[in-house]
């Protein structure tokens, strides 16, 4: 039976600055995920993945700047862009930034590339949303061909070639791992299986049971390109917050999720969270993970009986969640949960 690695992310989310033009919001919440990650790290989670935004509610727009932070106040967790908006990202830098992370971790760094759920960075570094699928496949291309060789050739539509150039410095084992981040799109799926790439998959909403012909159809895809039963690897992430009683958690962060939800729904067209809404997703069938340890490690045993994913993301310190509650959910997600899941996965 494959091993399960199990890790946590965040985008860092953060109340919008008070004072125009000063990073006084930022700075506590950059402070605070640095604590987050430390803890992590103590706790012995595998993996610790931080997002990339260009919003005012979010702290981090450069991943690789915090992993690199993390990377010197940690031992043995791996670190993770989660993800890197690949398609507004210069990709020889992506990889000289995650390569120096990794010589600073002693081998510890990961890319997870996507697209992002937002555009505000396309305007921001002059790229056209017409070329939206194009720039990411692109550069994707660019990216994968700068991990495989020191030396790269290579040529596109929407940036200059490269002829016979180096680039350095070169991680502690020349390539880096690289996942594929995905929303559900089925051409997603089958990009990653056909470049032979590990699939990260968010549910963020809904019933996880929806994305099962998701994966059915990466892993089929997989196969199919050639890559081997033991090297399938698929990730799986749920918003999180665990605490030692169910119902306080549940009202304790009923308020801020909401808020956060409605937030991001504005712009699409979403129907503001009610408690009743809120509740399903809380339920055995929902996707959102919060409330006692039993009750999230049901969820996640669930989960593993759906997908059989290889590693596990809890997507926590949501919104304006307070610090002590995402610390308290972070303890008992290391010292409970993992341990939990793992026996009655019979991992231990």
């Amino acid at each position: 039976m494959k091993n399960i690695e199990f890790g946590y992310m965040t985008f860092a989310d953060m109340a919008p600055e008070t004072s125009p033009g000063k990073g006084t919001n930022a700075r506590q919440r950059i402070q605070d995920l640095l604590e987050e990650v430390k803890l992590a790290d103590e706790l012995g989670i595998d993996v610790f993945g931080i997002g990339e935004h260009h919003r005012e509610d979010y702290s981090v727009s450069s991943p690789s700047t915090i992993l690199a932070a993390a990377a010197a106040i940690t031992k043995n967790i791996k670190l993770t862009s989660a993800v890197t908006v690949l398609s507004s990202e210069e990709p020889v830098r992506v990889y000289q930034q995650f390569a120096t992370i990794d010589l600073i971790s002693g081998g510890r760094a990961e890319i997870m590339a996507g697209r992002g759920s937002f555009i505000e960075s396309f305007p921001l570094f002059g790229y056209d949303l017409n070329d939206y699928n194009e720039l990411f496949e692109e550069k994707l291309e660019l990216l994968l061909s700068v991990n495989r060789s020191e030396k790269v050739n290579w040529s596109g539509k929407l940036r200059a070639p490269i002829h016979d150039l180096g680039v350095y410095p070169r991680a502690v084992e020349g390539e880096i791992p690289v996942w594929l981040a995905a929303g559900g799109t089925p051409s997603s799926a089958v990009r990653a299986a056909k470049l032979k790439l590990p699939l990260m998959l968010a549910i963020i909403g809904g019933m996880p049971e929806n994305f099962i012909p998701f994966i059915e159809l990466y892993k089929r895809t997989a196969l199919e390109s050639g890559v081997s039963e033991n090297d399938l690897q698929v990730g799986i992430n749920n918003h999180i917050l665990i605490g030692e009683n169910d119902e306080k958690v549940a009202d304790d962060f009923f308020p801020h999720y909401a808020a956060m939800m409605d937030r991001v729904g504005k712009s699409r067209g979403w129907q503001p969270m009610t408690r009743q809404q809120y509740e399903f997703m809380r339920s055995e069938r929902g996707s959102l993970m919060v409330g006692s340890v039993e009750k999230v490690v049901n969820k996640i045993v669930a989960e593993h009986q759906m997908f059989g994913f290889t590693r596990f993301m809890a997507h926590g310190s949501l919104g304006t969640t307070p610090h002590e509650l995402t610390m308290k959910s972070l303890e008992l997600y290391g010292k409970e949960v993992i341990p939990e899941v793992k026996r009655r996965l019979n991992f231990l």
